[in-house]
């Protein structure tokens, strides 16, 4: 499309308007960053331009000395011939969508996004446009998501339940954003906290942008005769099994993941919980956000895309796919492996074939 404001190449999304990039993959000289997770953020790029809130988050995972600069949510620059500006995406700290302008024309770059109510950012902002490029992560209609409270009220019982029987609650979710949201969330005073040392880094970048997060012990620091038997312990999912978590003894094992929606996956993680609670739309987010939008043109980036953009052209809409590498809770993707073939073959019918692994609680097995 010769009028495009973005389009794929081998190295990112690119905007030849503006002549800069969108969460490259490969080195550029000008790269606009949606969001501080690996997948959207990598080093080696000569500049980098990303919201204000998400500066110190973005610095922490970038080589030391990296060209960034920030922008406030809503104000406005102009890069050769674009004018650009972040709207919050209500993901993680600092994300955000990017908006493009160009001759009357608005192109929304959604970078990964949620809808449901975070504490530690802002919400998301829903922005009018012509064409909108949307993640896909949870786009199937069996990924709806229960109210965030009372997935939280769930966590709390079972850390409280763990105490009460003398074993550690041992809970895994992804470091940046997943740790922070549940750690702002979970009720503190049931016990002492501790963090992997992945979580703690993150930790003291939100905490020094102006997030208050509760009093936690970075696992490296804890006396060595500690007793784990009234803690929640908080880390990525890279460390389940390993040597790090046989320090705890006898413990209970949770996982905090939109994939924990379907009930299969939380047995093949092999964890004795799995909480529903998810940094991305889940697919009513999805469809609310895109009618939102008023879009003429959907672009439907990493996840489920196919699935989507059939549903989007059986309503009418003007639908297509931009291939990229982003790879959504990336730490996670494994627990998503084993339904992946499904994906080409969405229908109605997808809904039925599942619907015996999901039960009424979201996905926990009695």
């Amino acid at each position: 499309m010769a009028d495009a404001l973005v389009i794929s190449t081998d190295k990112g999304l690119y905007c030849p308007q503006g002549g800069f990039y969108i969460d490259p993959w490969r080195p550029v000289d000008r790269a606009l960053i949606t969001h501080a997770h690996s997948d959207h953020a990598r080093s080696g790029n000569k500049s980098y331009l990303t919201a204000e809130p998400g500066l110190q988050v973005l610095r922490a995972r970038l080589d030391n000395g990296a060209n960034v600069e920030t922008l406030p949510y809503g104000k406005e620059q102009k890069i050769k011939e674009v004018t650009v500006s972040f709207h919050p995406a209500g993901h993680v700290l600092g994300s955000a969508q990017v908006r493009l302008e160009h001759k009357g024309r608005i192109w929304v770059v959604s970078g990964d996004y949620k809808t449901q109510p975070d504490p530690t950012c802002p919400p998301l902002e829903v922005v009018r446009c012509h064409t909108f490029i949307t993640e896909s992560t949870f786009a199937l209609p069996i990924y709806q998501w229960p109210d965030e409270t009372r997935v939280v009220d769930e966590m709390n019982e079972w850390w409280h339940k763990n105490k009460s029987e003398g074993r550690a609650s041992v809970l895994f979710g992804y470091s940046f954003g997943k740790a922070q949201r549940i750690l702002k969330s979970i009720d503190s005073s049931i016990g002492p906290i501790y963090v992997h040392g992945a979580v703690h880094k993150l930790n003291q970048e939100y905490i020094s942008s102006g997030v208050s997060l509760p009093d936690t012990t970075y696992i490296k620091d804890a006396d060595k005769r500690v007793d784990f038997k009234e803690a929640l312990v908080i880390a990525p999912p890279s460390s389940y099994d390993s040597a790090w978590t046989r320090r705890f003894g006898e413990h209970s094992s949770g996982f905090a993941s939109g994939w924990m929606r379907v009930r299969g996956n939380r047995r093949r993680q092999s964890v004795d919980r799995g909480f529903v609670f998810s940094d991305h739309a889940d697919w009513n987010g999805l469809l609310s956000v895109i009618e939102s939008t008023e879009a003429d043109q959907v672009i439907v980036t990493h996840g489920f895309s196919n699935s989507l953009i059939r549903y989007l052209k059986g309503r009418g809409k003007t639908a297509r796919g931009m291939k990229t590498v982003y790879e959504g809770e990336e730490s996670e993707m494994s627990a998503v492996n084993a339904i992946r073939d499904v994906e080409p073959a969405f229908d109605e019918s997808v809904k039925e074939t599942f619907s015996a692994d999901i039960g009424e609680d979201g996905g926990e097995s009695k």
